[in-house]
Protein backbone atom coordinates (compact mmCIF):
# COMPACT_ATOMS: atom_id res chain seq x y z
CA UNK A 1 0.00 0.00 0.00
CA UNK A 2 1.21 3.42 -0.83
CA UNK A 3 1.91 6.09 1.77
CA UNK A 4 -1.05 8.50 2.14
CA UNK A 5 -0.82 11.79 -0.68
CA UNK A 6 -1.02 15.01 1.14
CA UNK A 7 -3.21 17.52 -0.21
CA UNK A 8 -5.48 20.41 -0.45
CA UNK A 9 -8.69 19.95 1.40
CA UNK A 10 -11.49 19.96 -1.26
CA UNK A 11 -15.34 20.45 -0.44
CA UNK A 12 -16.13 16.99 -0.94
CA UNK A 13 -13.91 15.85 1.76
CA UNK A 14 -16.44 17.35 4.52
CA UNK A 15 -17.77 14.32 5.48
CA UNK A 16 -14.54 12.86 6.15
CA UNK A 17 -13.16 16.13 7.52
CA UNK A 18 -16.60 15.85 10.17
CA UNK A 19 -15.50 12.18 10.85
CA UNK A 20 -12.10 13.82 11.84
CA UNK A 21 -12.93 16.19 13.55
CA UNK A 22 -15.15 14.57 15.49
CA UNK A 23 -12.48 11.78 16.57
CA UNK A 24 -10.99 15.46 17.28
CA UNK A 25 -13.70 15.70 20.09
CA UNK A 26 -15.30 18.73 17.85
CA UNK A 27 -18.19 17.05 16.36
CA UNK A 28 -19.92 19.35 13.40
CA UNK A 29 -23.29 19.71 12.88
CA UNK A 30 -23.78 18.96 8.93
CA UNK A 31 -21.33 18.60 5.70
CA UNK A 32 -22.14 21.54 3.93
CA UNK A 33 -21.53 23.71 6.61
CA UNK A 34 -17.91 21.93 6.59
CA UNK A 35 -17.97 22.15 2.97
CA UNK A 36 -18.54 25.69 3.15
CA UNK A 37 -15.76 26.07 6.39
CA UNK A 38 -13.06 23.99 3.43
CA UNK A 39 -14.35 26.57 0.80
CA UNK A 40 -13.20 29.33 2.73
CA UNK A 41 -9.92 28.42 4.10
CA UNK A 42 -9.34 27.22 0.11
CA UNK A 43 -10.28 31.16 -1.01
CA UNK A 44 -7.90 32.67 1.50
CA UNK A 45 -4.72 32.86 0.29
CA UNK A 46 -3.46 32.86 4.11
CA UNK A 47 -4.66 29.67 5.15
CA UNK A 48 -4.63 26.24 4.01
CA UNK A 49 -5.84 22.62 4.84
CA UNK A 50 -4.23 20.01 4.03
CA UNK A 51 -5.46 15.85 4.31
CA UNK A 52 -3.52 12.78 4.33
CA UNK A 53 -5.18 10.49 1.26
CA UNK A 54 -4.65 6.83 1.40
CA UNK A 55 -6.67 5.95 -1.96
CA UNK A 56 -10.21 7.94 -1.17
CA UNK A 57 -9.93 7.52 2.94
CA UNK A 58 -9.22 10.91 4.52
CA UNK A 59 -6.34 9.95 7.37
CA UNK A 60 -4.99 13.19 8.63
CA UNK A 61 -6.13 16.84 8.83
CA UNK A 62 -4.15 19.61 9.51
CA UNK A 63 -5.19 23.53 9.19
CA UNK A 64 -2.57 26.40 9.13
CA UNK A 65 -3.22 30.13 9.02
CA UNK A 66 -0.55 33.32 8.80
CA UNK A 67 -0.35 36.11 10.93
CA UNK A 68 1.11 39.43 10.13
CA UNK A 69 3.25 40.62 13.65
CA UNK A 70 2.14 44.00 13.97
CA UNK A 71 5.09 44.83 16.56
CA UNK A 72 7.79 43.44 14.35
CA UNK A 73 8.71 42.38 10.60
CA UNK A 74 7.53 38.97 9.83
CA UNK A 75 4.61 36.48 10.00
CA UNK A 76 4.16 33.80 12.31
CA UNK A 77 2.01 30.73 11.28
CA UNK A 78 -0.90 28.65 13.50
CA UNK A 79 -1.45 25.45 13.00
CA UNK A 80 -5.42 25.77 14.06
CA UNK A 81 -6.49 22.08 13.49
CA UNK A 82 -4.68 18.93 13.62
CA UNK A 83 -5.79 15.72 14.01
CA UNK A 84 -4.83 11.65 12.71
CA UNK A 85 -7.13 9.23 12.79
CA UNK A 86 -7.46 6.99 15.57
CA UNK A 87 -6.25 3.95 13.06
CA UNK A 88 -3.22 5.83 11.72
CA UNK A 89 -1.69 6.98 15.04
CA UNK A 90 1.74 6.36 15.50
CA UNK A 91 2.81 5.79 12.08
CA UNK A 92 4.23 9.44 11.39
CA UNK A 93 1.81 10.94 9.57
CA UNK A 94 1.00 13.83 12.23
CA UNK A 95 4.28 14.66 11.53
CA UNK A 96 4.44 14.88 7.95
CA UNK A 97 1.28 17.09 8.00
CA UNK A 98 3.09 19.58 10.67
CA UNK A 99 6.07 20.01 7.78
CA UNK A 100 3.66 20.75 5.37
CA UNK A 101 1.68 23.27 7.56
CA UNK A 102 5.23 24.01 8.89
CA UNK A 103 6.44 24.57 4.91
CA UNK A 104 3.31 26.58 3.78
CA UNK A 105 3.88 28.96 6.86
CA UNK A 106 7.55 29.30 5.74
CA UNK A 107 6.42 30.00 2.00
CA UNK A 108 4.41 32.94 3.08
CA UNK A 109 7.10 34.62 5.29
CA UNK A 110 6.67 32.84 8.60
CA UNK A 111 9.55 33.24 11.15
CA UNK A 112 7.33 31.29 13.95
CA UNK A 113 5.16 28.66 14.20
CA UNK A 114 2.47 28.40 17.43
CA UNK A 115 -0.03 25.49 18.54
CA UNK A 116 -2.20 25.17 21.05
CA UNK A 117 -3.30 22.37 23.26
CA UNK A 118 -5.59 20.86 25.48
CA UNK A 119 -3.83 20.60 29.06
CA UNK A 120 -5.58 17.06 28.92
CA UNK A 121 -4.09 16.39 25.56
CA UNK A 122 -0.53 15.19 27.11
CA UNK A 123 0.26 12.34 24.01
CA UNK A 124 -0.02 15.96 21.74
CA UNK A 125 2.58 17.75 24.37
CA UNK A 126 4.69 15.27 23.92
CA UNK A 127 4.35 14.89 20.56
CA UNK A 128 4.75 18.99 20.02
CA UNK A 129 7.87 18.64 22.12
CA UNK A 130 9.06 15.85 20.13
CA UNK A 131 9.22 18.63 16.92
CA UNK A 132 10.51 21.47 18.75
CA UNK A 133 7.91 23.26 19.86
CA UNK A 134 8.27 24.74 23.38
CA UNK A 135 5.59 25.17 26.30
CA UNK A 136 5.00 28.67 26.98
CA UNK A 137 2.62 28.65 29.11
CA UNK A 138 4.70 29.70 31.98
CA UNK A 139 5.12 32.94 30.01
CA UNK A 140 2.08 33.63 28.72
CA UNK A 141 -2.07 33.14 29.20
CA UNK A 142 -4.29 33.16 26.67
CA UNK A 143 -7.59 34.30 26.93
CA UNK A 144 -10.84 33.97 24.99
CA UNK A 145 -14.44 35.51 24.98
CA UNK A 146 -16.78 34.35 22.96
CA UNK A 147 -18.34 37.80 21.02
CA UNK A 148 -21.78 37.24 20.77
CA UNK A 149 -21.85 37.02 24.96
CA UNK A 150 -23.23 40.08 26.34
CA UNK A 151 -23.13 39.24 29.57
CA UNK A 152 -19.45 39.64 30.09
CA UNK A 153 -19.08 43.33 28.77
CA UNK A 154 -17.98 45.78 30.82
CA UNK A 155 -20.07 49.52 30.79
CA UNK A 156 -16.78 51.55 30.56
CA UNK A 157 -16.88 53.53 27.41
CA UNK A 158 -13.47 52.67 25.12
CA UNK A 159 -11.20 55.37 25.85
CA UNK A 160 -10.71 58.07 23.33
CA UNK A 161 -7.55 58.22 21.71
Amino acid sequence: MKPPELRLAHTTDAAAVNDLLHQLGYPQDDTATTAARIQTWNDDPASAAYVADANGVLLGLVAVHVCPYFERNGSWGRIVALVVADQARGQGLGGKLVAAAESFAESQGCVRMEVSSSNRREAAHKFYRHRGYINQTDRSSRFQRDLHDTNHREDHPLPTI
